[in-house]
């Protein structure tokens, strides 16, 4: 491979390929990812705040997902143990009374294919249904995916609904979440952890 990580990311943050067409503020790319890390995370794409600050998940979806996973700041946002990278790199603005919109298509089959030429997951947490559709080439609700987490681990897949705050009746509505899922995801990541 003639191209560098490093060149291949600066290629990706320079990336304009969605302005004009699927939004019209200037795009700012947003993922964290090493070569070495073993976990990556596929998100939606960056909210308004994550867009600002150009740091994935800096919101309160972000702070849920690392309660679920179990880890801190420091441990998520180290690129060498987990790499962030969401279905639409950049943020996708709203539409009016229906919040972000949804990921732009030529996205993902645009940028995955290459990240994963550069990096090797063991594990990749599939958050909402725009990455377990991509992923897992499937149309099933979320909650029927993330009920059938322990088959799709056995592939290197870890399904998860997205950590929005919006979600809370999902979540309430489905008490084996919190008691049979969570579990076993933060016994999975803490397999990646570095030991302190």
């Amino acid at each position: 491979m003639s191209e560098t990580f490093q060149d291949f990311s600066d290629r990706v943050r320079a990336c304009h390929q969605c302005q004009g067409q699927y939004f019209d503020h200037k795009p700012r790319p947003v993922f964290r990812a090493e070569p070495s890390a073993r976990v990556m995370i596929v998100g939606q794409a960056p909210g308004r705040r994550v867009h600002l600050t150009g740091l994935p998940f800096n919101d309160l979806s972000g702070a849920n997902l690392r309660e679920w996973m179990g880890v801190t700041p420091e441990q998520f946002y180290d690129p060498g143990t987990f790499a962030i990278i969401p279905m639409a790199l950049c943020y996708p603005g709203t539409e009016k009374g229906k919040g972000d919109r949804p990921p732009p298509p030529i996205c993902a089959p645009a940028w995955h294919p290459r990240f994963l030429e550069y990096i090797q997951p063991e594990l990749t947490l599939l958050i909402g249904r725009y990455a377990q559709a991509y992923y897992l080439h499937s149309k099933e609700r979320v909650s029927d995916v993330v009920g059938r987490w322990s088959t799709l681990l056995e592939d290197g897949f870890f399904p998860l609904p997205h950590p929005s705050p919006r979600n809370r009746k999902w979540l309430r509505d489905r008490p084996w979440f919190e008691a049979e899922v969570l579990p076993a995801l933060r016994e999975q990541i803490s397999r990646y952890l570095p030991a302190r």
